[in-house]
């Protein structure tokens, strides 16, 4: 990798909110961190929610404000989906905790990210840990599913919760970033990232950093295009298509979908749910509707498992076309 392609994949870390006070959207989580800092007293901490939230950012930029320009000397990072095992945590994790520094604040910081990726015996090695240099190191474990958490871990933590990014602070940085690396953001591509990012800023990011490789104005087109995704409004017309009848007019576009534009069976699928979970392309009664969601559900899982992208989705229309018919029937 070139140092150009090299910076250009460091876009999330380069704008990364530095201090607590950039942070946007999660205002009882930062008044709470910034209550800590302020009392020079910090907790170990549990940092759980949906995937590009700002979870590691406010973890590191707690460090920035509570160390000063020196925290990285205070702080260790590691990421528990790399070594997920109790070697982890009796090497690197407990070297670091059991070492003591000297300054004005006695105790350093150990950040885990996706904690949720341990062992459970990792995880029982982790409380033991906790416990015994709770006195010289703090601990802020971060997670997408805290159910996954044990509860002794859970119950030496303060437990936090981020919730998804705004629109309009996924825009705000979005068109921030645009405008200091030149690139040429059009309304309808910024639209598209957030609708595809789905309140994941590291996400979108990424994605704007992938199109703004090809050195095009983003478009909406453009940013479909490399996410390797298809529009929702050729979802909706296979959908209407077959819940009307015309079979095989939906399938044709499935084929063309799948086959020419290279759309993977799964994101597909998940385009589809959210097309008919919005309710607005069909009319369905409600035992319908819950019986359509079992069985893309069922699809789900069956593509997990390595099914075959084209049987599947043929047979979610074929299902679709019966309810139109079944509705049909009925009216």
């Amino acid at each position: 990798m070139s140092s150009s392609e090299l910076e250009e994949a460091l876009w999330v870390e380069k704008y990364r909110p530095k201090t607590l006070d950039e942070i946007v959207n999660q205002e009882e989580v930062i008044t709470a961190l910034k209550r800590f800092v302020k009392s020079r007293n910090v907790p170990n901490m549990l940092f759980a929610g949906p995937p590009g939230t700002g979870k590691t950012t406010a973890a590191l930029a707690l460090a920035h404000d509570l160390y000063g320009e020196n925290w990285r000397n205070y702080v260790l990072e590691l990421n528990a989906s790399d070594e997920r095992g109790i070697d982890m945590v009796r090497t690197k994790l407990k070297d670091f905790a059991r070492t003591r520094i000297v300054g004005e604040i006695p105790f350093k910081i150990l950040i885990l990210d996706e904690a949720d990726s341990m062992t459970r015996e990792a995880q029982h090695a982790l409380r033991r840990t906790m416990e015994n240099f709770a006195d010289i190191t703090r601990f802020v474990l971060i997670c997408n599913y805290p159910s996954k958490i044990i509860e002794p871990v859970q119950s030496r933590t303060a437990v936090f919760k981020f919730k998804r990014l705004s629109t309009e602070a996924i825009a705000s940085r979005l068109r921030c970033i645009a405008e200091k690396e030149g690139v040429d953001l059009k309304e309808d591509g910024l639209e598209a990232l957030i609708e595809i990012s789905e309140g994941d800023l590291r996400k979108a990011i990424n994605l704007l950093q992938s199109v703004a490789y090809l050195n095009v104005p983003v478009t909406r087109e453009v940013v479909y295009k490399t996410a390797g995704l298809v529009y929702p409004e050729r979802v909706e017309e296979m959908i209407k298509l077959a819940y009307n009848g015309d079979f095989e007019k939906a399938r044709k576009e499935l084929i063309r979908v799948l086959v020419e534009e290279g759309v993977s069976g799964e994101d597909l699928l998940q385009e589809f749910y959210r097309v008919l979970s919005r309710g607005k392309v069909i009319d369905l009664a409600s035992e319908d509707k819950i019986e359509l969601l079992k069985f893309i559900s069922d699809l789900d899982y069956r593509l997990s498992m390595g099914a075959t992208d084209y049987i599947q989705l043929t047979a979610l229309l074929a299902f679709i076309r019966d309810l139109g018919t079944k509705r049909k029937k009925k009216g």
